[in-house]
């Protein structure tokens, strides 16, 4: 009884406290607000400060900024901006790939929509953006609504109270700025794409509505669902109804002063999810004129010593590493037709697990994973070099698991919460990571908690002390040998792996670069014959691991980084993909194809 009334905690705290946004907003009425976006680039931010450097907006007036959209009435009016003329992009995207002068930009961009709407008094509205890159001043009719820090997590704001009747605008101040202190921090390997990369909706909600929900199989017992809901702007004692039609469950939950109710199904006619069996049930939430719909699997995952266990029964995650880019269409994932076909490439190399690093991917990505049966690695952008004993960094960090967490807590696919990647080992970062690991704990009881750790190579011996890895569930770490190493590639399977901890092993990372169509009989660096080779002797290698249950070599394909400069074999490429950026599979490919066919 413990575990189970701990569970429910976890839940309510998850969908109370640290409410964010609402809950699948994709099923709920909207008004799309993708498409063309007027924008003027401001690489001084003539447009939010005044001469002497101070901000518009927090002025006595509240105006002079280019948020207030300003029209000329009068010729010798003197206005230095102008959306209605300005050029277009398209929303959701990025502004480096489809304007050629932006393709190294970082700074400010401004972005302006106009709409028209009839707002009905019995609604409430909520401006939702997917993700905006990376600190956003959102303003509607003039008037500024908030900001928000983070390139890859969903925000939202009431807007019930500043629509009005006829045409309305939204302007957004856009800086992907890199910056010390900052989620991620100055140093990544990969394009820092700006913009708002995307969905924009106007979720269209009854006055009293579902906010948010969570439901999920009780890890210690399998025959339990539990969760909660929260419902808005209502007094204690009414209630909400919950129901899964296909297995016949349905129940009235009554709710206290704030909304929020716990609720427990018991069956055991339950299909477990799995990737051999993706199974989803609709499930159905009703209050009052509010109905919400997701597709929602069952599915416990556990540790067992050195094994991983998927419903009990025990699993190797056979992955690969993605980046939310496209090879073939420069830029970011705009649509759900780019999405599958990153996940069934994944699906060809014979995966049932996906590394969606290094930082949220679309929320439609986790959702298309979870039904095409990919387990899912869900990370956040702490990487390398993050300010570690600064306050507020640790606070964004924070708060970006909050929102990841928030989004995906109902996705059975969902195995892995991840809090970084490739941090080095002294206190300032364990406490902040550790920090980390607890909020995760906190949050969510039901999933591991990982991190792509670093191993310390001794006398050919491979090792893990790291006391992180203490606080985890996985050791799971990045290791490069053949690559970044003077390893020669016939002699990997001679390196040797110790670990004194007793639980799984992962490699989260492993690999080497190819340049596409680049073929070597003497097999040199940079050659599809190189990579190939590599990947053979990796596996040999890692194959004699005890307690080996997965991995995700990096990466499925192609991507942009400015730190890749070489002129022949890069140009601003990591070439480690086993796709080439013209959709070609590489040698290795292959290698990798056989293996997981043979596990």
């Amino acid at each position: 009884m413990k575990v189970k009334l701990l569970l429910i905690a976890v839940f309510a705290i998850a969908a109370g406290e640290l409410f964010a946004t609402t809950q699948n907003p994709f099923s709920r009425e909207n008004i799309s607000l993708n498409g063309q976006w007027n924008y003027l680039i401001d690489p001084y931010e003539n447009g939010f400060y005044n001469y002497r450097r101070q901000a518009f907006d927090k002025s006595e007036s509240g105006k002079g900024g280019y948020y207030d959209n300003r029209q000329q009435n009068h010729p010798n009016e003197l206005i230095e901006y102008d959306f209605e003329h300005a050029p277009t992009m398209d929303v959701p995207g990025d502004w480096n790939s489809q304007v050629e002068e932006l393709n190294f930009y970082e700074g400010s961009v401004w972005y302006f929509r106009e709409f028209s709407l009839a707002p009905k008094e019995e609604r409430a509205y909520k401006l939702y953006f997917g993700a905006v890159n990376y600190v956003a001043d959102v303003y509607l009719n003039g008037k500024k609504l908030g900001q928000h820090k983070g390139g890859f997590t969903p925000f939202e704001y009431d807007v019930t109270d500043q629509l009005k009747a006829g045409k309305n605008f939204v302007v957004l101040k856009v800086d992907n700025t890199r910056k010390q202190d900052e989620v991620p921090t100055v140093n990544t390997d990969w394009w820092n794409y700006g913009g708002i990369t995307r969905d924009v909706l106007l979720l269209v909600l009854p006055k009293e509505h579902v906010e948010d929900y969570t439901m999920g199989l009780n890890p210690q017992n399998n025959t339990e669902i539990l969760g909660d809901v929260q419902v808005s702007g209502i007094s204690a004692g009414q209630s909400v109804k919950v129901s899964i039609p296909e297995l016949k469950l349905s129940q009235l939950i009554k709710l206290d002063g704030d909304g929020k109710g716990e609720y427990k199904f018991a069956s055991k006619k339950i299909k477990y999810w799995s990737p051999e069996s993706p199974k989803q049930y609709e499930v159905v939430i009703s209050y009052g004129n509010d109905q919400v719909k997701d597709q929602i699997g069952f599915r416990t995952i556990q540790t067992a010593g050195k094994d991983i266990l998927l419903n009990g029964k025990s699993i190797f995650l056979k992955g690969i590493s993605i980046h939310d880019e496209n090879p073939l269409l420069a830029g970011r994932l705009r649509s759900e037709g780019d999405i599958r076909m990153m996940l069934q490439w994944a699906k060809e190399l014979g995966c049932n697990f996906v590394r969606l690093a290094h930082y949220p991917h679309n929320e439609k990505m986790v959702r298309m994973a979870e039904q095409m049966g990919l387990m899912v690695w869900a990370e956040v952008p702490v990487y390398w070099t993050i300010s570690w004993e600064n306050v507020e960094t640790f606070a964004n960090a924070k708060q970006q698991l909050s929102d990841l967490i928030h989004r995906d807590k109902n996705r059975a696919a969902v195995m892995v919460w991840s809090v970084g990647n490739e941090t080095p080992v002294n206190e300032p970062r364990f406490k902040f990571m550790g920090g980390l690991v607890d909020h995760v704990r906190g949050l969510d009881n039901t999933r591991l908690v990982a991190a792509a750790l670093e191993l310390e190579t001794k006398d050919g011996v491979m090792s893990c002390h790291d006391p992180l890895a203490d606080k985890i569930d996985l050791i799971s770490f990045n290791e490069y040998a053949g690559w970044y190493t003077s390893h020669a590639l016939d002699k990997l399977s001679d390196i040797q792996f110790k670990f004194e901890q007793d639980k799984p092993v992962f490699i989260s990372e492993f690999g080497a670069g190819a340049q596409p169509g680049y073929h070597s009989e003497e097999r040199v660096r940079w050659s599809e014959e190189y990579q190939e080779d590599l990947y053979v002797n990796q596996l040999k290698m890692l194959e004699q691991i005890d307690g080996l249950r997965g991995m995700t070599p990096w990466i499925l394909a192609d991507f942009k980084s400015p730190r890749r400069p070489h002129p022949i074999y890069q140009n601003f490429w990591n070439r480690k993909g086993l796709i080439s950026n013209t959709g070609e599979k590489k040698k290795a490919f292959y290698v990798l194809r056989d293996y997981y066919l043979s596990k």
